[in-house]
Formats: structure tokens, C-alpha cells, sequence
């Protein structure tokens, strides 16, 4: 498990026990008992979530949530609150400051660690949307701001045997916005859900009698084309940390136990309903505003003018976060030779084939681009020298495990690719600037093809 947590606790105990819990699940941890160590901490070696304990009876630790959610530098890091007292206002009370969760102690060691693996998924998912959209921007691709409010389609899906009138009535008040009483056995059966809900709120207080159909509901609205980007809101039985945290790692982007106040649940529907409409306006912008302007029109692949302002971007984000990222440079070997001897038709075939082998196996936060006839780049965040080394020889095999195919009754042919990969920080040399680790790149794919191709080499600086 990937991450860095930030553990905020004015008492030790507590901090120590946290960290040897985060650590033992293979997390990064750093710790500190005050809102001074840990605007450091941020500045220097931002976290991805962070764990505070609002009760501290010297600090304001809700102004400091309020703060961390309203700079946009530090938005998107996920926040537990830890320590707080098992009551509605207080637990509404972190909420509304900005709070992602809320987890009275003694917590749930299983419970924790699902929400913590959830809140990660949907953090790097906002991260990738929102560094596609500042590309888009610095491209002068600018789109208008639309409202979030009383925009949602939300459906509440229960069995038909049972009855939310009263339930349905304060979702209804709380978001503002006609709410729809689905079927859920009815919605496993169907193919589509239309239209399609920016929010399911999922009853799943009968998971003892329907326990494989619910757990089964959730897994399915994941899958389907149609509704895999919904957000998921389940309300479990009071008293059951494992059926919620099984919720979570099916996919489920919250959880609430059916005891909860109105209030908690319409504040954490909201929430849901907020990033939803969010991800579908930058979503979209990508889309719409940059498609034709920055991808390769054979390949579908961004194009060099994508390139250049999203490593700059990426670059950004790796200094402010003290995070590595990779660049590599991956070339056609021979490919000369495919356009004289088989066509330039035959050529496309194996650029557009090459394309979608690397688009399949890559995250959806890594950068994939044409930048030249036969040549490709791949920008991968986060990633450190061993990480970058290995998926380059991954991706080398699935060029040169599988024929290509050339049309017209040619036989398949075998392409292989040469790759020179270049990381931010490798033996005490610092590349930041995206000019500069690409050219590292480039020397390094030169390695490749002068050692023969066919393989991948480091950038001098990684080499051991």
C-alpha cells in the first residue's frame, strides 16, 4: 500500500500507536503534536491524508481543517478526524469543517485502514482531473464555472419490501433535488439505470438477509459503463466496522451506520454530490475543450503540445509534494524499415496498436503522448528509479511478446522498442524542469539504441 500520512495528536500515546499502525500497512508517516509542525510538515513533504484529533483543548483544530480545504494547494488531501466524540453535533462538527470521515475511538483497525485505502483512490482520481484541467487552462482552454447546487439526479436504492417515505423527504429537503425510490433488486437485474444517478444512497441496514446481493449491487453499479462514475452512499447496521469496511473496498465512496442524524447524512451526501458534479465539469473539459487541439489524430494520444504545460504541471506537484516523477522516451526500433518494406498504411497500424498496448497498461494518472513519427513518451507521478525501471521492462515485453498486425493479408510482424528513462531525483541529481529530465531521457534512449535495442536504459545519473 502506497501513501503518506500525516499524523496530527497533541498526546504521544496516541501518535505512536497511529504510526506503528500506519506503518505496519506499509504506509509513509510522519507525525507532530501541533498546527505549527504541521503547516511544515505540509510544506515541505506534503501528505496525501492526514489523521487530527479536533478534541485538543489548546488548539482550534476546525479553523486549521477550514483552512487546509480552502487553499487550494492543499484541498485535495484527504482528512480523518480522529478523537472526536461519538456524538451527532460533534461529528457534524468535523464534517462541516471539512472533515472526509469521522472515527470516534476506539477505532477499528479494519474500518480504518478501508477508508483510508478509499480515501486515496478518490484523492488520486480529484489529483488526476484536477492537473488535466490546469493543463487545459495554461493551453487558454477555459470553461464556465457551472453551479453545483440543485443539479444532482439522486436515487435511493432499497428493497422493495421496504418503505422510506420519511428518509426520502429529508434527502429530498436536505439536497434540494426530487429523489427516486429504486428497486435495488431490480437495478441488479437491469442493464441500465436511466437516467443515470450522480448519487446512489444504497440502504444497506438488511445486509444480514441480503448480505451477497448488496455486496453484490455495489460491485455491479461499479462495473457498468453507465454508472461506474456514481458515487455510492450506504448506510450499514449500527455496530458492524466489517460489513462497512467491505462496502468501501468494493468501491462504496462512504459509509454511514444507520443510527446517524439527518443533518450527518445530507452533509455527507452533499459532499458526494459536490465532487460528482465536479469530476464531470473537468471531465468534460478535458474532453471537449482539449481533444482536438492537443491529441494525436492517428494515435488518439496527447500530442507534443500537451506535453509541454503538463510536465510543467507535474513537475510542480512532484517539488511542492517532495515526490519523484518519471519520463520515459520509447522509440520504434527499425521502424524505417516497416514503412519501406510494408507501406506507410502498415506503419500506422503499428503506431495505433502501439498506442493502445501502452494507453491499456499504464495508470490512469500517467501521461501517454506521441511526440514524434515513431517515438513516444510516458510520464509517470510519483514514481521512484526501481518503479520506473520496472514498468519500462514491462512495457518493452507487451511490445515484444505479441505480433503486430499489419492488414491486408501481410504477415504479423514483430516490433520491438527501445526506452531511455529519466527520473526527478536520482543520486543527489535534482531534473525538475521538464526540459531537463526529458533531455535525460533522450540520452538514455540513445543508450538503448546504441546497445543494441530492444532494451531499456537508465539515465546516467540512476545508474548504480
Amino acid at each position: 500500500m502506497s501513501g503518506r500520512i500525516l499524523i496530527i495528536d497533541t498526546v504521544a500515546t496516541n501518535r505512536i500507536v497511529l504510526k506503528v499502525k500506519m506503518l505496519s500497512a506499509q504506509f509513509s508517516v510522519d507525525a507532530c503534536s501541533s498546527r505549527i509542525e504541521a503547516e511544515a510538515i505540509i510544506a515541505t513533504n506534503r501528505p496525501d491524508l492526514i489523521l487530527i484529533n479536533l478534541s485538543d483543548p489548546v488548539e482550534d483544530r476546525h479553523s486549521f481543517c477550514q483552512a487546509l480545504r480552502q487553499d487550494p494547494q492543499t484541498a485535495s488531501i484527504a482528512i480523518i478526524a480522529v478523537g472526536v466524540a461519538d456524538t451527532s453535533r460533534a461529528r457534524f462538527a468535523a464534517l462541516d469543517a471539512g472533515a472526509d470521515d469521522v472515527l470516534p475511538r476506539p477505532m477499528n483497525d479494519t474500518l480504518l485502514l478501508a477508508r483510508i485505502r478509499s480515501l486515496l483512490r478518490v484523492r488520486s482520481a480529484t489529483e488526476e482531473l484536477m492537473l488535466r484541467d490546469s493543463t487545459s487552462r495554461a493551453l487558454g482552454f477555459e470553461d464556465a464555472r457551472a453551479s453545483f447546487e440543485n443539479a444532482a439526479n439522486v436515487a435511493l436504492l432499497a428493497p422493495i419490501e421496504t418503505d422510506h417515505p420519511a428518509f426520502r423527504a429529508v434527502l429530498q429537503t436536505g439536497l434540494g433535488v426530487p429523489v427516486r425510490i429504486l428497486d435495488s433488486n431490480a437495478v441488479l437485474r437491469s442493464n441500465h439505470v436511466q437516467p443515470t444517478p450522480d448519487l446512489f444512497v444504497i440502504d444497506g441496514t438488511h445486509v444480514d438477509t441480503h448480505q451477497a446481493k448488496l455486496f453484490g449491487l455495489v460491485s455491479d453499479l461499479r462495473s457498468r459503463s453507465d454508472t461506474r462514475l456514481s458515487t455510492l452512499l450506504i448506510i450499514v447496521p449500527d455496530g458492524a466496522p466489517d460489513i462497512a469496511a467491505m462496502f468501501l473496498d468494493l468501491g462504496a465512496d462512504d459509509v454511514v451506520a444507520a443510527s446517524t442524524s439527518d443533518g450527518e447524512i445530507t452533509l455527507r451526501a452533499k459532499a458526494l454530490v459536490r465532487r460528482k458534479l465536479l469530476h464531470d465539469r473537468l471531465r468534460d473539459t478535458v474532453r471537449n475543450g482539449l481533444h482536438a487541439a492537443v491529441t494525436d489524430p492517428l494515435t488518439g494520444l496527447y500530442n507534443r503540445r500537451y506535453v509541454d504545460p503538463h510536465l510543467a504541471r507535474m513537475a510542480e506537484q512532484a517539488n511542492s509534494a517532495g515526490r519523484e516523477f518519471a519520463v520515459m522516451m520509447m522509440d520504434i526500433d527499425h521502424f524505417k524499415a516497416i514503412n519501406d518494406t510494408y507501406g506507410h498504411s502498415a506503419g500506422d497500424r503499428v503506431l495505433v496498436q502501439l498506442a493502445e498496448r501502452l494507453r491499456e497498461n499504464l495508470r490512469a494518472i500517467d501521461l501517454v503522448a506521441r511526440v514524434g513519427g515513431e517515438e513516444f513518451l510516458v510520464a509517470m507521478p510519483r514514481t521512484t528509479t526501481a518503479q520506473a525501471h520496472a514498468t519500462a521492462n514491462r512495457l518493452r515485453r507487451l511490445v515484444n511478446c505479441r505480433p503486430f498486425d499489419l492488414g491486408d493479408d501481410m504477415p504479423r510482424l514483430r516490433v520491438t522498442v527501445s526506452v531511455g528513462v529519466a527520473v526527478s531525483h536520482q543520486d543527489g541529481v535534482t531534473s525538475r524542469l521538464p526540459d531537463q529530465i526529458c533531455n535525460r531521457a533522450d540520452a538514455a534512449l540513445y543508450a538503448a539504441k546504441s546497445a543494441g535495442r530492444d532494451q531499456v536504459a537508465m539515465s546516467r545519473s540512476a545508474a548504480a
